[in-house]
């Protein structure tokens, strides 16, 4: 998205406190700093993108949020239009990096939207056969602590597609993280962002995902841009190390023999957490 965020993220790999960064290929600074970020212990991921306009004029054509979630839900999103824009995506990533991504998500999460998400997985199958990536699995982790606020936000996010990206990802072989932690409303500074941290600390299981969404000396002055500065400081903290020994949880890439998530229940061992966010 912008330099800010580039930083925070390298820097934050380059300190092992990041395990996974999601790359927007098409961004106005993904070029310059791709190198540095491959030069990191993390893998690398393609951030699917159909919503936010990244300067080009390709991205004239993408349509807000909830307006791609009704398309998408009506069957009514263009077959070609959806594989143009993967193509260009997928294209980038492997000109900058020389190889396929370690694992996909989404932007907003739209790669598990009906049809995205069938044209997503035709694409990986025709481009990288039996050594596809990984896929980011939405449906919420444990809520103990969480607020009603940042519950319900997790669950609507896994019930718009969750469950049929896991059956997909079990039918053809994909790897999967097993829940997704980190969700909130971003807001609420350092002091929130740290309860809630400790709270998805307590809960996350192995190959559990937690997304975070940081930047380094930030200058914006919007809402946002203060929160990410926020979740910088406090994933830079070296607290953080204590929180983690303290749960049990080391942050570390998804293992290779990762199953793909199953779409109930849950597993009673502790100690894996990935860290993520886009770039």
């Amino acid at each position: 998205m912008n330099g800010d965020i580039d930083e925070g993220m390298i820097t934050l790999a380059a300190m092992g406190r990041l395990s996974a960064v999601s790359c927007l290929s098409l961004g106005p600074t993904f070029l310059a700093n791709a190198p540095r970020l491959a030069a990191q212990d993390a893998d690398l991921g393609l951030h699917v993108n159909f919503t936010e306009p990244l300067g080009g004029g390709a991205d004239a054509d993408l349509p807000s949020l909830p307006r791609l979630i009704l398309r998408a839900y009506a069957r009514r999103l263009p077959v070609d239009w959806i594989d143009r824009h993967l193509a260009r995506q997928f294209d980038a990533f492997e000109a900058a990096f020389g190889r396929a991504p370690d694992y996909v998500d989404g932007h907003q999460h739209v790669h598990q939207l009906p049809v995205i998400r069938e044209r997503l997985l035709a694409l990986l199958k025709q481009r990288y056969g039996g050594r596809m990536p990984w896929l980011r699995h939405t449906a919420p982790g444990m809520l103990c602590g969480i607020p009603l606020k940042e519950s319900i936000k997790a669950r609507v996010i896994g019930a718009l597609g969750a469950a049929a990206l896991a059956r997909s990802a079990r039918r053809e072989g994909l790897r999967t993280n097993r829940r997704l932690l980190g969700v909130y409303d971003f807001e609420g500074g350092k002091r929130r962002y740290a309860d809630l941290l400790q709270n998805w600390l307590f809960n996350a299981r192995d190959c559990d995902l937690l997304m975070c969404h940081p930047a380094k000396d930030s200058h914006g002055d919007s809402a946002m841009a203060r929160q990410r500065r926020a979740e910088y400081e406090v994933l830079a903290c070296p607290k953080l190390g204590d929180w983690l020994a303290a749960n049990g949880v080391r942050i570390a890439r998804l293992p290779l023999d990762a199953r793909a998530a199953p779409t109930s229940g849950r597993c009673a061992a502790r100690g894996g957490a990935l860290l993520g966010g886009p770039r």
